[in-house]
């Protein structure tokens, strides 16, 4: 969701999309690079969660756990409904939540194997009692202090769902939390898969040694970058059939790049209406017979205006290179999520109408993709808060995927 990585309170975003109307630069960067902004974070408190851990040698093998905090359904409330709450009377809190920092083995933007971390939420319930599993994929920040296992409090979406009754587990994606100092893979289908699904790999064997019952049931869900993480993980676990595909029952991605050439390409028109000398000179098919050292300086403005001075998480540009080289068959390939599949189970997209950092028709794209793949399921519901813009529309998805969910969900 975009749950942290949207705060269920305002605060400071990435890069104040204003910027865009006064500079042709900020307007290129607002537009083409994807301002997919969001927030998270927290310290990590000392602690075990008790259980023996084997020697980690392959992605989804789990190499610790720690205990963070526990939060109290009084503490939990009074953050959803204090003055400047955008969910305030959306959701009632019912259990205490205990939360651990997971590090576990996944792939980086190479396919080499390293080590990452991701934060395990975990409603208070009477013992031997189950739950559902949320596996929470958080939207783009450029802080590692923003990342889940980083920032446990009572306002953050992860802590909030498991307050409803879920299991909630949110990996910190490569370049954050454990793997922090390493080049976040941006919009890379498989590394961004295999954090999320090596994530759940992991927490399913803290959880056999540590007495945590799940019911059965996975859901996926995630906002702006998130929702792309959401769905790039849906589909790997799809086709791998294996025993996580048995468990899922429905994903509700929200705002995603899904198709990341309809999204450059949307970017792009609508950079070329507002400044139509601009956009005639960054069309990739005339970038991509430029010399590559011109094309390499394009991408560090368009990066440049993108990542904010404090930032500290560096962002893998492979996406944006490819796009400038009109490489599109590998975009295609390589990073788009919606191609090549066709879930079998319930898949609620969500996105704004007027969304100027992900355009729409990203969205109307993956939808026609997946059901001419014979998607039997496959629904888009368009938001309808104020100005429909990507923030804008963040505590409406927040409400519509806990409504959805929680038809599906049993034993919350």
């Amino acid at each position: 969701m975009a749950l942290t990585h949207f705060p269920l309170r305002p605060r400071r975003w990435a890069r104040p999309a204003g910027r865009a109307a006064h500079r042709a630069t900020a307007a290129v960067a607002a537009s083409l690079v994807l301002l997919l902004s969001a927030c998270g974070g927290g310290d990590d408190n000392d602690g075990n969660d008790g259980g023996n851990t084997p020697a980690a040698r392959n992605p989804g093998d789990l190499v610790a756990a720690q205990a963070i905090n526990q939060i109290s359904v009084a503490d939990i409330n009074a953050a959803l409904n204090a003055p400047d709450s955008k969910v305030q009377g959306k959701v009632t809190p019912l259990y205490a939540v205990n939360s651990y920092r997971l590090t576990y083995l996944t792939t980086d933007k190479d396919g080499v194997t390293t080590t990452a971390s991701g934060l395990v939420s975990v409603p208070v319930k009477p013992t031997g009692a189950r739950s559902p599993i949320i596996s929470y994929q958080h939207a783009t920040t450029f802080h590692d202090d923003q990342a889940p296992s980083n920032k446990v409090e009572a306002v953050e979406p992860p802590l909030v769902l498991a307050s409803l009754g879920y299991i909630v587990v949110a990996a910190d994606y490569v370049g954050f939390g454990a793997a922090k100092g390493q080049v976040h893979p941006y919009l890379i289908a498989a590394p961004t898969a295999n954090a999320v699904v090596n994530m759940l790999q992991a927490t399913d064997t803290w959880r056999a040694s540590s007495g945590v019952a799940d019911n059965g049931q996975l859901f996926l869900a995630g906002y702006s970058e998130g929702g792309y993480a959401t769905m790039a993980a849906h589909r790997a676990i799809q086709l791998a059939n294996g025993a996580l595909a048995q468990r899922v029952k429905a994903a509700v991605p929200g705002a995603g790049p899904y198709d990341v050439v309809e999204t450059l390409d949307a970017q792009l028109d609508r950079v070329g209406k507002l400044f139509p000398p601009l956009g005639a000179v960054l069309d990739p098919g005339r970038l991509s017979k430029l010399p590559e050292s011109v094309r390499i300086e394009v991408r560090n403005l368009l990066m440049k205006q993108m990542v904010p001075d404090d930032g500290d998480v560096a962002y893998q540009t492979l996406f944006l290179d490819r796009y400038i080289a009109d490489e599109r068959e590998t975009l295609a390939r390589e990073h788009s999520v919606h191609l090549g599949w066709a879930p079998t189970v319930p898949v609620y997209l969500f996105h704004g109408r007027l969304d100027l950092t992900v355009p729409y028709s990203a969205s109307t794209s993956a939808l026609s993709a997946l059901r001419a793949a014979g998607a039997p399921a496959v629904t888009l519901t368009d938001c309808t808060t104020g100005k429909l813009g990507h923030l804008d529309c963040v505590p409406e998805y927040f409400h519509f995927a806990v409504t959805r969910l929680g038809q599906i969900a049993t034993d919350l």
